[in-house]
């Protein structure tokens, strides 16, 4: 877990207010998905989704320009204020989602290489070209709808698409079963709990994943959380 330095975490609280997004560097690494390392801003500690699959979420969007273009954001890169680019606290990093903007029925196509933002119920940073784009530079927020238009992982040549689920537990509550599947809905990867009549227990699993190799490359990073988990196909 990688926390900031004094002298950053002393230029988020002067630069807070300004509708920041914070240059936390995080390529993945140490065997987690890329781009969804966690994280601590300001003693809140903040853990990624490990697939952006069926993300949507409507809420405040604002945006962040000239005092941090040429700073390194969250995924190494420069930030250009010009790109279209945004800051979210929990999508993978590099994960592409589509920003209609509610007032106005302007949409725009961004690519997350940042975290933020962290200032009230704001849920994405949009650099100065997206809010440009969106038409939200003047009023500096707007109501906003966010989806993923892409996840982490996805079929590639040799792999096998499907319907892909990854069994965590067996459980012989019922309440606690349904408890896992609230944490793993929680981190956007989904989940089912159901009775197995031949072990009496209540299976729980994560998912839907659109392919094999998706669902495994989750169920390896899974594995220090929840030991011994395994792929199943539907």
């Amino acid at each position: 877990m990688r926390t900031l330095s004094f002298f950053r975490f002393v230029l988020f609280g002067l630069l807070c207010f300004s509708l920041t997004a914070c240059g936390l560097t995080d390529v993945g690494g140490g065997g987690a998905t890329r781009g969804t390392k966690t994280y601590t801003v300001r003693g809140k500690t903040y853990r990624p989704y490990l697939t952006a699959d069926g993300y949507r979420e409507e809420g405040v969007a604002s945006w962040y320009g000239k005092d941090f273009h040429g700073r390194k954001t969250a995924n190494g890169e420069r930030y250009n204020m010009y790109a279209m680019t945004a800051a979210h606290k929990l999508l993978p990093l590099g994960t592409k989602v589509r920003v209609t903007h509610l007032g106005n029925g302007r949409s725009i196509v961004v690519r997350v290489n940042d975290r933020g933002p962290f200032v009230g119920n704001r849920i994405i940073d949009l650099s100065y070209g997206g809010a440009q784009k969106l038409g939200m530079i003047g009023t500096g927020t707007a109501r906003v709808r966010v989806e993923a238009l892409e996840g982490v992982g996805g079929a590639r040549p040799g792999d096998m698409e499907g319907r892909f689920y990854i069994q965590i537990a067996a459980l012989s509550n019922e309440s606690s079963a349904q408890a896992l599947v609230r944490r793993l809905r929680g981190r956007n990867l989904g989940g089912r709990a159901f009775y197995a009549p031949s072990i009496g227990l209540w299976r729980v699993q994560a998912g839907p994943f659109p392919s094999l190799n998706h669902a495994e490359n989750l169920s390896d990073e899974l594995d220090r959380q929840y030991p011994g988990n395994f792929v199943v196909a539907d």
